[in-house]
């Protein structure tokens, strides 16, 4: 077989591959935001979920062997109350996420930072607590945000995204490596590829995910009574105590003044759901 055949007979399987693993799914409701678009996924919800229960069980233990794991009561239980009001409006985004098994700690951490994993893992860092003295209400944009993530489910997505570009690289070193008769010509495809691939596909993805849990974040506060303007100052305290950052384009964030000029033009759509949360 000449090497022309053999890297048809490559592209057909891993396309066949591709074809057959690939599901495209709508993981939310599009909300009074408007979240629309439908995601390619090749692995399953509850491979990612699995996954990510074994990663946040072992960085509990991790955390209490340290005893950093909420070090406050007081400030745990104020995060977790925060957090409870936000998870009891996530049926309006997806009905089975109420039946999540949800949890919620603190972890004594300078970071300023905090994050939701697939399935309803939170943890929230004392440093977005204690350093930018973030208001109740811009505690529930941040945690609304990471909410959202799980949600709509960005883990799955990008973990999928990498598994096509990696499934990719390998056909295309491996058409290389025939066509040439030499393996360290496919390797080398192979590094390139990967560093290519970091900005062409995965940091684009990215900031869509950012954007996409901005607009959810945005509503589930407002739905659990907290003021959506919050989201503005909490973005405004994060852009003075981020300090130097990469440019827009190699950034995995929107730049935080095209963050908060979109919040900035949907709190319009949720301020309503904001009034009618404080009348009930």
């Amino acid at each position: 077989m000449d090497n022309m055949n053999k890297f048809t007979r490559i592209i057909a399987v891993l396309t066949v591959l591709l074809a057959g693993a690939c599901t495209t799914v709508q993981t939310t409701q599009s909300g009074a935001v408007g979240v629309e678009r439908k995601q390619r996924m090749l692995l399953s919800d509850k491979q990612v979920e699995n996954m990510s229960a074994q990663m946040y069980a072992q960085t509990l233990q991790e955390a209490d062997a340290k005893d950093v794991l909420n070090p406050n009561s007081a400030q745990t239980q104020r995060i977790r109350g925060i957090a409870n009001r936000l998870i009891a409006q996530v049926g309006i985004f997806r009905p089975d996420a109420k039946n999540w098994k949800w949890e919620v700690n603190v972890l004594q951490n300078d970071a300023v930072n905090a994050y939701a994993m697939a399935g309803g893992k939170i943890m929230v860092y004392t440093g977005l607590i204690e350093k930018i003295k973030a208001t109740d209400a811009e505690l529930a944009a941040v945690i609304g945000h990471e909410i959202a993530h799980a949600l709509r489910e960005h883990t799955r997505e990008q973990m999928s995204e990498a598994y096509a570009t990696q499934i990719g690289l390998l056909g295309v070193a491996a058409a290389i490596g025939i066509a040439t008769g030499d393996a360290n010509n496919a390797n080398t495809t192979l590094g390139l590829g990967s560093s290519v691939a970091a900005v062409a596909l995965t940091l684009p993805h990215s900031r869509r995910a950012e954007t996409e849990a901005d607009q959810i974040g945005l509503e589930l506060m407002a739905r659990a009574g907290y003021d959506p303007n919050a989201a503005v100052s909490l973005w405004e305290k994060m852009s003075k105590a981020g300090g130097n950052k990469p440019p827009e384009f190699l950034s995995t964030h929107p730049a935080d003044t095209t963050r908060i000029a979109e919040i900035k033009r949907l709190i319009p759509k949720v301020m309503s759901l904001y009034q009618a949360s404080t009348k009930r």
